[in-house]
């Protein structure tokens, strides 16, 4: 995949942040992640390739989206699979709270999995922590590898954790394990990939979140050299026969390459409010100020990227 389509990319989820930010605080997420939606719709088809949204949002949320199957680009150029979450933290915005950044991922047609939008049990860790994983054992088993992995005391790891009441046995497993928290509302890709930055506080993303996010998730995951498994949660009958006709099993465990099958693959995000990841859009009297981060599995570059744009 091009160096260049990287760039490409940064200025959809600019554009669609800058949509969404408007919306901040006035307690409408329809309509913010419509404004999203939008913005990262046109500006994708200004750019040249051939792409297929295989990973979409909104259906899960009654909400605008860019619909699985849906073909964007000018058609010419690469084939890409396109994994998209316009608006995640869609409540948080339009509640005025942080951490809303919209996103998207990218690789090589066929190589980024389709999943039905519903919920998927996902365990992040980051290089470090890497092959120390795996989802079908306890969680005190986990930890302590990964602790090792880590080459910190249990005491020392923090987990970054969904607050859900179905998260409630969960919590308490990995508070009796001696291990620390991080509740965060919403936002389960900001939390995985922070599992994976170095120095983000964040060691480890657990708990049940969303499918589509969880492929968006991997993608940043296997830019930045972690590890991650997964387990799909249809909520509704419907989304299991969906599953199923995707071909994907029951309790079947995914593994980093069953997410996203291949080193050429890209992750970008741009901060609408802020968060622990990213700064939110900032609009002064003469431009507007974004926050973005981009990664290439390929080169293992990660660029966090300052942007100002003239009103």
């Amino acid at each position: 995949m091009e160096r260049n389509l990287a760039l490409e990319f940064v200025r959809v989820t600019e554009a669609a942040a800058i949509a969404a930010a408007k919306w901040m605080g006035k307690g409408d997420k329809i309509a913010a992640d419509k404004a999203a939606v939008d913005a990262m719709r046109s500006r994708f088809n200004s750019v040249d390739f051939s792409g297929e949204v295989v990973i979409g949002e909104g259906e899960k949320d009654k909400a605008p989206l860019l619909y699985i199957g849906e073909k964007i680009g000018t058609g010419k150029g690469h084939a890409l699979d396109i994994a998209v979450d316009p608006l995640e933290c869609t409540s948080n915005l339009a509640n005025g709270k942080p951490n809303a950044i919209t996103v998207l991922a990218a690789g090589p047609k066929g190589t980024l999995l389709k999943a039905p939008g519903t919920y998927m049990d996902q365990l992040c860790v980051g290089a470090k922590a890497k092959g120390t994983i795996d989802i079908t054992k306890d969680v005190k088993t986990n930890l302590k590898n990964i602790a090792k992995g880590l080459g910190k005391p249990l005491s020392d790891v923090v987990v970054c954790v969904l607050d859900r009441p179905r998260h409630e046995k969960l919590i308490k497993e990995i508070r009796a394990a001696g291990v620390r928290i991080r509740l965060i509302e919403h936002g389960t890709v900001s939390g995985g990939v922070a599992a994976a930055l170095p120095d983000s506080g964040i060691d480890v993303m657990m708990g049940i979140g969303g499918a589509p996010e969880g492929v968006i998730t991997a993608a940043a995951i296997r830019c930045l050299g972690g590890d991650m498994q997964g387990i799909l949660k249809p909520h509704e009958e419907k989304f299991s026969k969906q599953a199923k006709a995707m071909g994907l099993k029951e309790n079947q465990v995914f593994k980093l390459n069953d997410l996203v099958k291949t080193n050429e693959c890209q992750f970008v995000a741009t901060g609408v409010s802020d968060g622990p990841l990213l700064k939110g859009v900032v609009f002064q009297n003469s431009h507007i100020v974004t926050h973005s981060i981009v990664m290439r599995a390929k080169s293992g570059t990660v660029r966090f990227i300052e942007a100002i744009h003239r009103n």
